[in-house]
């Protein structure tokens, strides 16, 4: 038996108040226009007596609109934050339940299995090995769950990220390096927010003297999603695709246990993501052309994966329909994710106001995709544990990224 996820909204409550918010605001209007019209009657020639009347109509005006102003704030602080709490809607082939309700798509590739014959290192062991990382000095420099990536370690990473754009670039994606901080209004947009009992933020917000609320972004989506924040496109530019690169943050990695040791969860990754603006009948397509490209680059990489479609409680706020790829991780035994492809719809682009023109010259909000091409630090482990030799003290480096690795085949001591 599995729960139902619970969702804390009250969408009578989101009406309500959406009702409260429209007549204050009309109520408002009429009184802006009336003290409009006071103020052009003002210019005309007066009695003392008459003027006096016109300046104290004008006052209590002026008390009226600034009372309407204070509550229309307040009701539209209240509607701001219960309405966010409304999630997408679901793809009706969505599994119900949580993690254990996923459904198997496919599996490529065989898993490599630890044995007597062959035994096998995680990729803790095999870093020290080879001297890839050094966790030790990075929680001394700036605390746990931070790292240093040293020698071919530094080197697979950027080969990683070239690799990534590049495949994307040949899909007909557009290659954008994003900023790295952002407002939170547009993290709160793209349906980043604490969920279920979660109080706090896994954000890192950045303090400053600024009336900004600064947050550093927890994924390229978000700065990419907001590229086209308050417009309107044309339904002849659609779809756009996008790959960027950034830095993700996380402020929360998890206990620290045998499920998120090392490299598995961090506070600092680089990313490669795809994202995509497409019209409201194009996303169903968009979503298996982001799917069949992360499909390749695992395959290229030669790892053993598997795409899962995700049930409802994994999807995030924004989230209409989303598909994990999870590597096999022998040194782990177990399977890690690296990857996810999600459609929004139009969660996104309704929060960030973009949109376009059909050819009908209606004015329609466009649907938002994301997928992970390339996260690095769970793409290393894989790799790492996945190629080694001679008991975790050298590895084959897989043939698409020995280009950019100084065209080495195999790292060793």
């Amino acid at each position: 038996m599995f729960q139902y996820k619970k969702i804390d909204v009250n969408i009578s409550q989101v009406c309500s108040l959406y009702e409260t918010f429209r007549i204050i605001t009309t109520e408002l209007n009429v009184l802006r226009s009336k003290h409009n019209e006071l103020s052009k009657s003002s210019n005309h020639p007066f009695t003392n007596e008459s003027k006096i009347i016109l300046i104290e109509e004008a006052k209590k005006l002026k008390q009226q609109i600034q009372q309407k102003e204070s509550s229309l704030l307040e009701v539209e602080k209240e509607l701001l934050k219960e309405a966010l709490k409304i999630p997408n809607d679901t793809h009706f082939n969505t599994p119900i339940g949580n993690e254990k309700n996923a459904k198997l798509i496919k599996q490529i590739g065989e898993q490599i299995i630890s044995s007597n014959d062959l035994s096998l290192k995680d990729h803790l062991t095999i870093c020290k090995n080879l001297n890839l990382v050094n966790f030790d000095q990075a929680s001394k420099v700036t605390g746990t769950s931070w790292y240093y990536l040293m020698n071919e370690g530094a080197l697979l990473e950027l080969a990683l990220i070239q690799y990534g754009i590049e495949k994307a670039i040949k899909k007909g994606f557009t290659p954008i390096i994003t900023p790295d901080v952002i407002k939170s209004e547009f993290s709160l947009a793209c349906g980043f927010q604490p969920r279920d009992n979660e109080k706090v933020s896994q954000n890192y917000f950045i303090s400053n003297e600024t009336s900004q609320n600064l947050v550093l972004s927890a994924t390229a989506e978000i700065p990419l999603a907001g590229l086209y924040s308050n417009k309107i496109l044309s339904y002849k530019e659609l779809p756009i695709k996008l790959v960027g690169f950034g830095r993700a943050f996380r402020s929360e990695a998890g206990a620290r246990g045998q499920d998120t040791k090392g490299l598995y969860r961090v506070h600092q990754f680089s990313k490669v993501e795809l994202f995509a603006f497409t019209k409201h009948d194009q996303s169903d397509k968009m979503f298996e052309e982001i799917i069949e490209l992360q499909e390749e680059i695992y395959k290229d990489l030669g790892l053993c994966f598997r795409i899962m479609d995700m049930p409802t409680y994994e999807l995030g706020a924004s989230t209409y329909r989303k598909y994990d790829m999870e590597a096999w991780m022998p040194g782990r035994g177990k399977w890690g994710e690296i990857s996810s492809a999600s459609n929004c719809t139009d969660y996104q682009s309704r929060r960030l106001n973009v949109r376009y023109k059909s050819d009908s010259n209606i004015t329609e909000f466009v649907h938002t995709l994301n997928g992970t091409a390339v996260a690095t630090p769970r793409l290393i482990m894989a790799i790492l544990e996945n190629f080694q030799k001679d008991d975790g003290k050298s590895i084959v480096i897989p043939k698409v990224l020995r280009k950019w690795m100084c065209n080495m085949d195999v790292i060793k001591l």
